[in-house]
């Protein structure tokens, strides 16, 4: 029998029991930070001989020197062309469905005019350069390239610089391959901390990027955190999740292998389910118990389940709707008869898949929207990560000489308010006949 939550929104102490469910300290313990503090402070120290170092003790091979660490375009090619047909195929459908859906995110500059000709607006740009970190090794992940270069891409990010790591000197020819389509203008075989630290603060061989994005490791995670202000980041991603509301209608197998689809991730993936109908919460745990022992990645399923998981009874839809919006989780399935009814009642979510045929792996790898979403609650005040990551505004402002005696005066009174007598005067000097004599 597979070890689950069961909880019901009648428990006495249900908001408690949900919330020591929901807690979890993202990132990461004193030893973790102090080790990455190290590995950040001696990359800016040393640079290219780091790099080297780490590399040869975090991913057990010895490059040459800096040069090894750059894998060439051409190899990038060389792995595309080396794919199956079927491959080819599903990459290349995935990248177009994602680049089609960031085009409609893109957002451009805009000005308007106001009757004095006082010219008001705002300049969008790209981002100069980016690096992307992408999981590598044994790990294939090429929708994790997908997902962060096409968005930066479609942006107008000037160069995008992908850094991978490679144990044992392995490179990923799916990750190779994704890159290519993509067209990621460098690629570097180094992964961790370093890599990070590397790409925030610039070695002799990898140039320092504006914003970092992708997943990683704890080390990952927690040097992305570090480097924040010299940099930008995407977000320091907690585990997978998914909150499954149903209606009772769907078959259990299908809500059950929609659970395990996270649950695999790792032992702290979060996979929950909400329904009204406590019959068919028993199916689902029936379908579970089942099912589980057929999945390769069994004992992460179980421990994920057992640690994090939760199949929770309520009382109406009305209800469940409220216990999601205060879970604001990750990936949120609406496997329901009228989902686009029940979605006027969602406010907290990174995706919402809607219908019982809208699996989240759909969402993960070809739907179209981005796989990079919010987690550990914060889809409370985040959004997935889009276009308009890779760009930033500037506020436009040009004021014509009617403009300036009018908003100067306006300015004049609130300086001098503040005290700020050198604001007020800057905008007196331009008042129709000069400013007034202190």
């Amino acid at each position: 029998m597979t070890e689950i939550r069961q909880l019901s929104t009648t428990d006495s102490d249900f908001q408690r029991q949900l919330d020591d469910l929901l807690a979890w300290e993202s990132v990461s313990d004193g030893a973790v930070n102090s080790t990455v503090n190290d590995i950040i402070a001696n990359i800016r120290q040393r640079g290219d001989a780091a790099l080297l170092e780490y590399t040869n003790r975090f991913d057990g091979w010895e490059a040459a020197g800096a040069g090894d660490l750059e894998v060439p375009l051409a190899r990038l090619q060389q792995a595309w062309e080396a794919l199956p047909p079927a491959q080819q195929e599903a990459l290349q459908a995935a990248a177009e469905r994602v680049r089609l859906y960031h085009r409609k995110q893109k957002v451009e500059s805009w000005s308007y005019r106001e009757e004095d000709g006082t010219l008001l607006g705002q300049k969008v740009t790209p981002l100069d350069r980016v690096g992307l970190y992408v999981p590598g090794g044994k790990a294939a992940y090429p929708s994790s390239v997908l997902m962060n270069a096409l968005p930066a891409k479609v942006a107008g990010v000037g160069e995008l610089i992908m850094v991978v790591p490679t144990p044992g000197g392995e490179l990923n020819e799916l990750v190779l391959a994704a890159a290519h389509i993509c067209e990621v203008d460098r690629v570097f075989a180094i992964g961790g901390a370093q890599a990070v630290a590397a790409l925030a603060y610039g070695t002799e061989s990898v140039p320092p990027v504006d914003k970092v994005v992708g997943p990683g490791n704890i080390y990952v995670a927690t040097a992305k955190r570090a480097v924040f202000g010299q940099v930008g980041i995407d977000m320091v991603a907690g585990p997978s999740e998914i909150l499954v509301i149903c209606d009772g209608n769907t078959d259990p197998d299908w809500v059950a292998m929609d659970l395990f689809s996270q649950a695999e991730h790792d032992e702290d993936a979060q996979s929950i389910l909400l329904c009204p109908d406590a019959g068919f919460v028993a199916q689902v745990k029936r379908s579970i118990d089942r099912l589980l022992p057929t999945m390769e990645r069994e004992p992460i399923i179980a421990t994920a389940l057992k640690e994090r998981g939760a199949l929770i009874a309520c009382r109406d839809m009305e209800e469940a709707c409220r216990i999601s919006n205060h879970i604001a989780p990750e990936h949120l399935e609406l496997s329901v008869e009228d989902p686009e009814a029940l979605l006027e009642r969602i406010q907290h979510a990174g995706a919402i898949f809607m219908g019982r045929y809208t699996s989240e792996p759909l969402g993960d790898y070809c739907a179209g929207p981005n796989h990079v979403l919010p987690t550990s609650r914060t889809a409370r005040f985040s959004s997935p990560l889009g276009v308009y990551d890779f760009q930033k505004r500037s506020s436009l402002i040009m004021v014509s000489a009617d403009g300036a005696d009018t908003l100067g005066r306006t300015a004049s009174v609130l300086a001098r308010g503040e005290g700020l007598t050198a604001h007020a005067r800057s905008a007196e000097y331009r008042l129709k006949g000069g400013a007034d004599s202190d």
